[in-house]
């Protein structure tokens, strides 16, 4: 039988050991990302389609299904504006964290920015968009 503290130990063993990884293969250096979303260096971007095409194989192998669901009208603005972060910034909402953990202090910016951002999501969807919550978890 699992506990929540042995689920709970899992989760911190698997975060720092992806935080690892992340961090010493360069996906936490701005300048790296930067090169890959100017296309000035190719090597993260095949690293993110190789682990695409990875998880389409593993899915398939073990015949994961995705329910049909609705894609609701914030999904397409939602995902350029989370790219145009990204680009900005310099990762993902991830990524912040690595490069608070080696010492790269700037990166609270970015992690204040993604918690006002959720913030401000949540706030117009419930007084303007009234969008259906259950397709991206607003």
């Amino acid at each position: 039988m699992r506990t929540r503290g042995a689920i709970l130990l899992a989760n911190i063993i698997t975060g720092l050991a992806l935080g690892f990884t992340v961090s010493n293969i360069g996906f936490g250096d701005y300048a790296e990302l930067n090169r890959m979303f100017t296309f000035q260096d190719l090597r993260m971007f095949l690293s993110f389609a190789g682990a695409v095409v990875i998880i389409v194989l593993a899915f398939a192998l073990l015949r994961v299904r995705r329910t049909p669901g609705r894609i609701h009208a914030g999904v397409i603005p939602g995902a350029v504006l989370f790219g145009t972060g990204w680009a900005i910034s310099g990762g993902c909402p991830a990524i912040p964290i690595t490069q608070v953990a080696g010492g790269y202090l700037p990166a609270l910016v970015t992690i204040v920015g993604v918690a006002v951002g959720i913030w401000l999501c949540r706030w117009a969807n419930a007084r303007f968009f009234h969008l259906d919550r259950g397709s991206c978890g607003l």
